[in-house]
């Protein structure tokens, strides 16, 4: 199976090295999209210079600035569904995805439509070392949206997805209006809601390595209030049970 990873990075010059090597040296079919948002850390030019030392394996993405998770996920879908690859990746940078996850993942997606990296099915986790308020708080606002929009799996915030290519290419994109981490809630209220088959294989949830997260308090904030607007704005698929595939 062709595997194309799409990561969007910025700031992530100590950890997109990595990365790729930990990519590589998996026993998969792997190739990697970087989406670089102009990062001032110079991550743009190490994306470029590892395209030149893996050709045909790395490609890279140039935006002029930050626009967000959501255009950066869904410009490297569109990108992607134009080319030869059969399942496409939603990866952080920061090693808060462990790469060797994506084998277990990528077993478990020939029986889905899709498979979410979960940390709260069995054998999943989060940090070890994070402090109880935090692990309280993440395992809140997962439960929080799957209340809200009647999601059955586990963890619908998770950011570590596998795709089949024929999933992507029937979700209409255009959808989609939710700007970080709520795009992430949205989207998969949107596959369920087109009764994709989503799978669930647990992943161990890590601290970024190196960096600073980019969470914060409003962040956390704004997706709470964000998941009732996306309650709001698909209650005609509610009402309908589906929606029609294009």
């Amino acid at each position: 199976m062709k595997i194309t990873v799409v990561t969007p990075t910025y700031n992530e010059a100590e950890n997109l090295p990595k990365l790729v090597s930990a990519l590589f040296a998996l026993p998969l079919e792997i190739s990697i999209l970087i989406v670089d948002d102009n990062s001032p850390d110079g991550t743009g030019q190490l994306a470029d210079e590892l395209a030149l030392k893996f050709p045909g394996k790395v490609e890279v993405m140039h935006r002029p600035g930050k626009m967000g998770l959501r255009s950066a996920y869904l410009n490297g879908f569109q990108k992607l569904l134009t080319e030869d690859t059969q399942a496409i990746v939603q990866m952080d940078a920061d090693f808060s995805h462990d790469p060797t996850a994506l084998v277990e993942m990528a077993k478990k997606l020939e029986e889905c439509d899709a498979v979410l990296g979960s940390r709260y099915v069995q054998g999943g986790s989060v940090d070890k070392d994070w402090p109880a308020w935090r692990k309280v708080l993440s395992a809140f606002g997962n439960s929080y949206a799957r209340a809200i929009l009647g999601l059955p799996f586990h963890d619908v915030t998770t950011g570590y997805r596998m795709w089949k290519r024929e999933t992507l290419l029937q979700i209409p994109f255009e959808k989609i209006q939710s700007s970080g981490y709520v795009f992430l809630v949205e989207m998969a209220y949107l596959a369920h809601c087109l009764e994709f088959k989503i799978g669930e294989a647990p992943i161990y949830f890590a601290d970024r390595r190196f960096g600073k997260s980019k969470m914060s308090f409003k962040i956390q904030l704004e997706a709470a209030l964000r998941i009732w607007q996306v309650w709001w704005e698909y209650r005609d698929i509610r009402k309908a049970g589906k929606l029609a595939r294009v």
